[in-house]
């Protein structure tokens, strides 16, 4: 259990880190997340100092410096220069967070989570042109709209997410959109980076368009041909931002590239 130091600090009981095949920071990181899940630290407690985390958890300060800032960009701890680092939310707060940077931990392989994602958004595009209907295709048309007027790329990430989450409604397959809203939960970061990195919306909103005017026609083929072409250039535009593709790679070029995965540790 955890209990207060002459600082305000929670003192935390952790285990020492061993050696794996995860990276020093994310095993620090892991630790210490699962110990905000524990209940003991309420949002707002102060962590211990980096070196009581160090000398706890038997590594170096530095390591603890760098797992601690990578929690702030996470936001899940505030650092207040001068002050120490606070926990941010409490534990059910965090749940959501940590999934959703659960890459971040080297926890899954993301290509792997887009190769999935692509499977079953191609699917459901399909279906969604068999049984879509106006009021689908009015939701869907809506949310084409307000992405052509998003002025900013968090307001288009939002509608972007809404429109695929609208295709999955018109394909009437709960199973494969309820599986699809969790992958996308885990990749949705990676997502934003990849849209944010390519600097405009144009494309990807030009793709979106495609894909409506297939389901409209109520053209299954063309459908699922549209969302695949959506899917591999969103790919190539978050393997840039991996640095797996030069950012001059045209479209389409991925070759070998494509068929690799890769670890965010």
């Amino acid at each position: 259990m955890g209990r207060p130091s002459k600082d305000g600090a929670v003192v935390v009981a952790l285990e020492p880190i061993t050696l794996k095949r995860e990276s020093l920071s994310a095993q620090i990181i892991k630790s210490l997340t699962e110990y905000f899940f524990s209940g003991t630290m309420l949002a707002g407690s102060k962590l211990p100092s980096e070196r009581q985390l160090a000398e706890t958890l038997g590594v170096s300060r530095s390591a603890v410096r760098d797992a601690i800032q990578s929690l702030g960009l996470l936001g899940i701890v505030e650092i207040r220069q001068g002050d120490g680092t606070y926990l941010r939310s409490s534990g059910s707060e965090l749940l959501p967070r940590v999934i959703e940077w659960g890459l971040f931990l080297g926890e899954r392989r993301v290509m792997e989570m887009v190769e999935a994602r692509q499977q079953m958004e191609i699917s459901l595009a399909g279906l969604a042109a068999r049984r879509r209907t106006d009021a689908d295709i009015a939701v869907l048309t809506d949310l084409i709209d307000r992405m052509d007027a998003a002025a900013e790329h968090g307001e288009f990430i939002e509608l972007d997410v809404e429109f695929h989450a609208a295709i999955g409604d018109a394909a009437r397959n709960t199973v494969l959109s309820d599986v699809l809203s969790n992958i996308r939960s885990l990749i949705r970061v990676w997502m934003a980076r990849s849209l944010e990195a390519a600097g405009e919306t144009r494309t990807s909103n030009e793709e979106h368009k495609s894909v409506l005017t297939a389901i409209v026609a109520g053209d299954h083929r063309t459908a699922q041909t549209a969302m695949r072409t959506h899917m591999r250039r969103a790919e190539q535009r978050l393997r840039r931002t991996l640095g797996d593709l030069p950012d001059a790679g045209a479209p389409g070029e991925a070759g070998g590239d494509a068929r690799r995965t890769a670890r965010i540790s």
